[in-house]
Parts: structure tokens; C-alpha cells; sequence
């Protein structure tokens, strides 16, 4: 299936966080600030037909709480808008 984000949109594959333990083996609850991370499968156009800030294959952090959630393969993946995207890992 070949999916491209229309304008100023990305379409990201989630990647699930770890659950972190303790050196006795309880699993700690999982914050609500914790941070999204993901790869960049497909970008949109730009509105002003400037070159678009992220590419293909960059992971990401993203947050943001309008956000198209759709499954591919079964995997979890999020169609964002440009402005959710947070920062570029490197």
C-alpha cells in the first residue's frame, strides 16, 4: 500500500516505548509526558513549495493530540501534521 500525507502532514510508524523496570523486576507505571518517538515513512508538500523539514527514514519525537491513527501491516502508524513534529534525532 503506497500512502502519501496530503500538504503539510506525516505519515509517521510509531515506535513503542520500552516498559522500564526496577532491579527487583516491577514494571513502573508509564508517565503521560513521556515521549512519542517515530520514523518518518512518507511527508507531504509544503505550502509555500519550500523543501520539507524531515525525510523519509527520520526518526523523530512528535506530540500533538490531532493525530490519524491507522494500522499498515499491522503496525501502528499516525498520519501528524508538521507542526506536531517536536524534533529530529540524530
Amino acid at each position: 500500500m503506497n500512502i502519501k500525507p496530503l500538504g503539510e502532514r506525516v505519515l509517521l510508524r510509531h515506535i513503542k516505548q520500552t516498559e522500564e523496570r526496577t532491579k527487583s523486576g516491577l514494571i513502573l507505571p508509564k508517565s503521560k509526558d513521556e515521549k512519542k518517538e517515530g520514523i518518518v515513512v512518507a511527508v507531504g508538500t509544503m505550502n509555500n513549495g519550500s523543501t520539507f523539514p524531515v525525510k523519509e527514514g527520520d526518526r523523530v519525537i512528535y506530540g500533538g493530540y490531532s493525530s490519524e491513527e491507522i494500522e499498515i501491516n499491522s503496525e501502528k502508524h499516525l498520519i501528524i501534521e508538521l507542526k506536531d513534529i517536536a524534533a529530529k534525532i540524530e
